[in-house]
């Protein structure tokens, strides 16, 4: 039987890593992204290596009428997704307090009520056929005190968490993806200065989505890719909270215009 696994932010970086993933296992793709253009690219180039069904939908999730028809699509019973990777995101540039809390509140929209709304939207058919799997793309940020973003990974991770054991009974499997670093282009996007980070810090997105599909495969509630993001989330959660985040607080600076 083939799986047709549904990608957000399927465009890039660790969305089209995770196409390429699923489709070397020979899964049928629903690519989902803004820029259909580059949507039809990677669907060809898919479908060419790898001999599987590439559907492009198109859309901006931070639309609500765009939201709703990949939800719509999810919930679909005639046409069954079988896996969802929630993984569309942005960062912002500074910390909190300097950012437009317009910019705050659409990344917010896109990092928990978007993967929230497309979950619901899928779990149903997944319950009732009794097979799926969710993954939600999260981040180490999630683990430490890092701003609104981390604070918003930090939900996606227990969402996962929580999700995973609402659905074990049906059958339905749930992972929440924690990586590091990764070489994509989400650093550029948000406008971060990384030209500071050693190159040991860096992870290959084709890595992180290795161990993920290895860590589903076994039933993992979290995957964690690259041994120093693995030791750095088990500091976290051993290490008094204070602590961290007064060394934390050392490393934020405004922004030199504030």
């Amino acid at each position: 039987m083939t799986l047709t696994v549904l990608i957000t932010g399927a465009s890039a970086g660790l969305g089209a890593a995770f196409a390429r993933g699923f489709a070397a296992k020979g899964c049928d793709l629903i690519l989902v992204a803004r820029d259909k253009e580059r949507l039809e690219r990677a669907a060809e180039a898919l479908s060419s290596s790898y001999g599987v069904t590439c559907e492009v939908l198109a859309a901006d999730l931070l639309d609500p009428a765009d939201c709703r028809s990949v939800a719509d699509r999810l919930a679909d019973p005639a046409r069954p997704v079988d896996m969802l990777v929630n993984n569309a995101g942005f960062g912002l540039p500074a910390p909190f307090p300097y950012n437009p809390v317009e910019d705050e509140e659409r990344m917010l929209e896109l990092l928990v009520r978007v993967p929230m709304r497309l979950t619901h939207a899928a779990v149903p058919g997944m319950r009732e056929r009794r097979r799926g799997a969710v993954l939600n793309v999260s981040s180490v940020a999630g683990l430490l005190p890092t701003g609104t973003y981390g604070a918003a990974k930090a939900w996606v991770t227990a969402f996962s968490e929580s999700l995973r054991v609402d659905l074990a009974p049906y059958g339905v499997r749930v992972l929440a993806v924690v990586p590091g670093f990764t070489r994509t282009e989400f650093q550029e996007r948000a406008g971060m200065d990384v030209s500071a980070l050693k190159d040991s810090v860096w992870l290959d997105a084709d890595d992180v989505v290795a161990r993920a599909l290895r860590d589903l495969a076994v039933g993992r509630p979290v995957s964690v890719a690259g041994w120093r993001y693995r030791l750095y989330a088990q500091a976290a959660r051993h290490l008094p909270r204070h602590l961290v985040a007064t060394r934390l607080a050392r490393t934020r600076r405004p922004p030199a215009d504030a």
